[in-house]
């Protein structure tokens, strides 16, 4: 069984609030919005039928550090059956707790993350728990397998030299094609910042980064995905600067189509 959690948490973005309200305004796209349950390969996605929804987390009067522990726990504690789990952020400082939670159940765990962001910095504003660095968090601990990044569109040079510190495999934007799908290795782990799509596809995001993926450029990568996937979470969906719930409606696709690929 699926379990989908919510954890709208935003107190570690470094440009913008807003992430900490999208779990509820995804999850209303199932029946305000103008789709069906349906994936696109055939499968109703329905709570009660192939996922569960555990609700959203609560964080009132906690700082980043507990907030790390909070999540990190119920995260370890969800895994303890063979369950996988979708996330909904916030924003992408909540992966860091989540996959190291995940580093600890599956100690081959690969990772894929759609970004248009490295999220590398080593200390971005002086918080370790930045949206800005998780996946230098989690590389620091040298407990992963292997961290592939696709749709990356703002390379500066610290996070260059970050990847190459961490051996991370980037497929930047302005070389883009689908190759590195059957390099992929299970068991993986999906990071998707809904940013890693162009604003015309998503403009309910803080970060509006232009020249990024296609809607359906991000569907073809979820949907040839040819390995195990154990995990996912989509973040940075930001309602505030949404237009008509264009971006929750997309985030509500993604989400069905993930929870297709990991339906066993």
């Amino acid at each position: 069984m699926i379990k989908l959690i919510g954890i709208p948490y935003d107190s570690n973005s470094s440009f913008l609030k807003g992430p900490s309200f999208a779990p509820p305004i995804i999850r209303l796209m199932d029946s305000n919005g103008s789709a069906n349950n349906f994936s696109e390969q055939g499968i109703e996605i329905l709570e009660g039928t192939n996922f569960i929804d555990l609700k959203d987390m609560n964080f009132n009067g906690l700082n980043s550090e507990e907030t790390y522990v909070k999540i990190k726990n119920k995260i370890q504690h969800e895994l303890n059956s063979n369950d996988k789990i979708i996330s909904f952020g916030g924003d992408h400082s909540i992966s860091f707790p989540i996959i190291e939670s995940y580093l600890q159940k599956y100690q081959n765990l690969n990772i894929l993350q759609l970004d248009a962001h490295c999220d590398l910095y080593d200390n971005f504003n002086n918080n370790p728990y930045s949206h800005a660095s998780p996946f230098a968090r989690i590389m620091e601990k040298n407990s992963t397998t292997n961290l592939t990044q696709v749709g990356i569109r703002t390379l500066n040079t610290h996070q260059k030299n970050q990847a190459l510190k961490y051996h991370v495999n980037i497929i930047e934007m302005k070389n883009f094609n689908f190759d590195f799908i059957n390099a992929l290795k299970g068991p993986l782990y999906i990071s998707l910042d809904l940013d890693v799509l162009d604003p015309a596809f998503a403009p309910g995001v803080s970060h509006h980064e232009p020249g990024g993926l296609s809607t359906r450029e991000l569907l073809t990568i979820i949907q040839n995905i040819p390995v195990n996937i154990v995990g996912a979470d989509i973040v940075e969906y930001n309602p505030i600067r949404d237009v008509n719930n264009m971006t929750a409606m997309v985030a509500y696709k993604l989400f069905k189509e993930l929870a297709n690929k990991m339906i066993d």
